[in-house]
């Protein structure tokens, strides 16, 4: 049968990651590709113990729900957030299926066909299919270490009068970087004075490498509902990374209005996410230590991420360079200008190992001599087979007849 597809259906593209994924399926490869949490420090017995607690509560926990979601749940979490500094209430927020679910509802009630939006390169690749598929003209603001260039900025918003700025400012996915408080300071201060929204997405923010106070500075969504005017911060984020993403609990908060307009948009996709899920979720918050599990999590992370950027370094690729995030679950590695990621990764397959080639996460000029790293999922004693594995194939790659000695890998 001959199916006539939408012409939304036509702008979808297909994740990378989850092609990635699916191919190292079954095998005997280490895969520094997905963005997956440790398996092994699940909450597993509090998460059972909670899941029960809800269940023996009454039949209420697999019934239908509200569709903003949990309330004694969105009062947690309204209070864990106000002890962050963003000042919200229950009211301010909804639930969501994961926090891509609340990137998919805002892009849904805001964007047209041809609606400017702004992000930064490299930015997370399922923003980028969302905005996409809403048919979003993409535009890429020029960055640094610190942050978005406030001139830069300044000039796209001038120039393209977008409805979105898009960022993950905190340990971005997939470089790792983290923005400076005058950088967020100042690209909130201009998308307010512009009347431009930014979608502030923080799934990584709490996998701190560094608990000592004021060592990271505050979200956007904090800066912005502390100052004067009308807020501009639409904020994001999830139980993916803290508790398990088989729980599919995010959240997206924002001015009333705008919360009222995403509740009817959601309630046409799928009415309500798991009742089950947010009351098993609100039973963990009352009895088990989830600060203490972050600061676990955060500590055994460093860890890995010490012993991937260690194994690195030990390898002394020419032209290669990168820096250690600050936390979070990525480290964005650029190797030598000649090399293509892309083309480098059925060589790092066929040695055992899968990474996610850097150029999928740019919307316009891709640097295809970079990739992203995950150090989060792979058990430490396996970290310097797969950075060994890694090294083979680049060895493999560079004597190649399709990149005949171009590379030199030690």
């Amino acid at each position: 049968m001959n199916i006539n597809f939408s012409t939304a259906a036509d702008h979808l593209g297909s994740s990378a990651v989850r092609e990635i994924l699916k191919v190292t399926q079954g095998k005997d490869i280490i895969s520094l590709a997905g963005g997956l949490p440790g398996e092994d420090l699940f909450p597993m017995q509090a998460v059972r113990d909670a899941y029960n607690k809800a269940l023996s509560a009454d039949t209420s926990a697999l019934q239908y729900g509200l569709t903003e979601g949990y309330l004694p749940l969105r009062e947690q979490l309204a209070a864990r957030l106000t002890g962050q500094g963003i000042s919200v209430s229950a009211s301010d927020m909804i639930l969501t299926t994961g926090s891509q679910q609340a990137l998919d509802l805002l892009c849904r009630i805001l964007l047209d066909p041809g609606d400017a939006v702004l992000i930064e390169a490299p930015t997370y690749l399922a923003a980028l299919q969302v905005l996409g598929s809403y048919r979003a003209d993409i535009h890429t603001v020029r960055s640094d270490e610190h942050g978005m260039l406030p001139d830069h900025l300044e000039e796209q918003l001038r120039i393209r009068r977008p409805k979105l700025l898009y960022a993950v400012p905190t340990f971005n996915n997939p470089s790792g970087a983290t923005w400076s408080r005058e950088r967020r300071e100042q690209i909130v201060d201009l998308c307010r004075r512009y009347g431009v929204l930014i979608l502030e997405d923080n799934p990584y923010g709490e996998i701190t490498f560094d608990d000592s106070p004021g060592a990271y500075p505050p979200t956007l969504a904090a800066i912005d509902r502390s100052g004067e005017g009308e807020s501009c911060v639409i904020y994001t984020g999830t139980f993916s990374k803290i508790v398990a993403p088989g729980v599919r609990t995010g959240w997206i908060i924002g001015p009333p209005e705008l919360i009222r307009v995403i509740t009817k948009a959601k309630q046409a996709a799928d009415l309500h996410s798991s009742t089950i899920d947010q009351r098993a979720l609100s039973e963990l918050l009352q009895t088990f230590d989830l600060e203490g599990h972050i600061r676990l999590i955060s500590r055994e992370y460093h860890s890995r991420m010490k012993l991937l950027s260690g194994e690195l370094a030990s390898c002394n690729w020419e032209g290669t360079h990168f820096l250690e995030p600050r936390g979070g679950m990525f480290l964005w590695l650029t190797l030598a200008e000649p090399v293509n990621t892309a083309q480098l990764l059925p060589y790092a397959v066929e040695q055992g190992v899968a990474f996610v080639p850097g150029g999928v996460f740019y919307s316009e000029q891709p640097r295809k001599n970079t990739m992203r790293l995950n150090f989060t999922h792979t058990p430490p004693e396996l970290m310097q087979t797969a950075v060994q594995r890694l090294d083979k194939a680049l060895k493999i790659y560079s004597q190649s007849e399709e990149i005949p000695q171009q590379i030199e890998a030690n």
